[in-house]
């Protein structure tokens, strides 16, 4: 394939994908509206927000996950980071009560969990990244024992707690796409914007990295301190919609992939817009479906969980690990 027709090709990918999420965009925002359009705009828009933050926060988050572990099948949520904030939630009830969680500052309680998955990566990163030379074995082995510890150390807590107190750790245990604070949707974007600009300077790495350790320190790269880096912001990104919404597991690895799949190459420049508007597609989309559609009778969450653990099922089987 011809880099020129690799680019107009890549191009055409994107278009199509622009004008599907564009449509989905204007079908969530008009469909079944009555009553005063200023109302229905600002309602809407506000809900609309929070699903393109996390879509782009989630496809961002994970294909640069996926280019600094070397795998397309690694997540940050599959290296236990989704079941840390619920320890961390739970630890807070456990040790505030309910109460005391709900009279936190939003944005103080956002910056917490910002900075303990930060902090967690970090060490992840230095036993095992650092000195493992990124075995697969070694991450997905170190993902799935931590993901249980901090699973069994949640459920220990809960069943610690008083059933009123669980009630508000169970609603944390789901995404919500529906119940965002403005507050914090206001903090997430900030920090997704102040996330991105830092990205932004590191850009010109990225295909580099995707190459490899070794390549990519010949060719110039700090490796060490890129990854570390890039690390760090991928963390703070997805510590960003989790915080806003709950913990989603599988999401990121379903449009990741089904970006991998439609564009001609694994260019970062292709591979970045077309899983953020996949994940916009599918966010916006499917949340207009079941509003429109099935009225609310399921949850856009379950759904998604469901679609991404087959994608996870399948890659595995077909053996697409690099």
């Amino acid at each position: 394939m011809s880099p020129d027709f690799e680019r107009r090709r890549a191009r055409l990918v994107l278009a199509l994908l622009a004008v599907a999420a564009a449509i989905a965009v204007l079908a969530f925002m008009t469909l079944g509206a009555r009553g005063s359009w200023s109302f229905v705009l600002s309602f809407r828009g506000a809900k609309l927000a929070v699903l393109v933050l996390v879509a782009y926060a989630i496809a961002v988050s994970t294909v640069l996950f996926q280019t600094i572990t070397g795998n397309r099948v690694l997540t940050p949520s599959l290296m236990g980071f989704d079941q840390l904030y619920m320890l961390l939630q739970t630890a807070l009830v456990f040790l505030w009560g309910a109460r005391g969680l709900t009279l936190l500052d939003p944005r103080a309680l956002f910056a917490l969990n910002v900075g303990v998955m930060v902090a967690f990566s970090l060490l992840l990163y230095r036993l095992l990244f650092a000195r493992a030379g990124n075995s697969l074995h070694l991450l997905m082995l170190a993902g799935i024992v931590l993901g249980l510890l901090f699973r069994s150390l949640t459920t220990l807590l809960q069943r610690l707690i008083n059933p009123n107190d669980f009630a508000v750790v169970q609603d944390r245990m789901f995404a919500n796409f529906n119940g965002a604070d403005g507050q914090l949707t206001l903090t997430c974007a900030a920090l997704v914007l102040v996330v991105t600009l830092g990205l932004w300077r590191l850009s010109s790495t990225f295909d580099v990295l995707a190459l490899g350790r070794d390549p990519a320190i010949s060719l110039g790269v700090n490796h060490h301190r890129t990854v570390t880096l890039i690390l760090m912001l991928v963390v703070a990104l997805v510590a960003a919609c989790t915080a806003l919404v709950g913990p989603i597991t599988f999401f990121g690895l379903l449009v990741a992939n089904l970006a991998y799949l439609v564009m001609p190459s694994g260019k970062h420049r292709h591979t970045l817009p077309a899983a953020v508007l996949i994940a916009i597609l599918f966010l916006v989309g499917g949340q207009t479906v079941l509003e429109r559609v099935f009225a609310f009778n399921t949850a856009l969450a379950l759904v998604i969980e469901f679609l991404g653990g087959l994608a996870f099922i399948l890659i595995v089987l077909k053996g697409r690990v690099r």
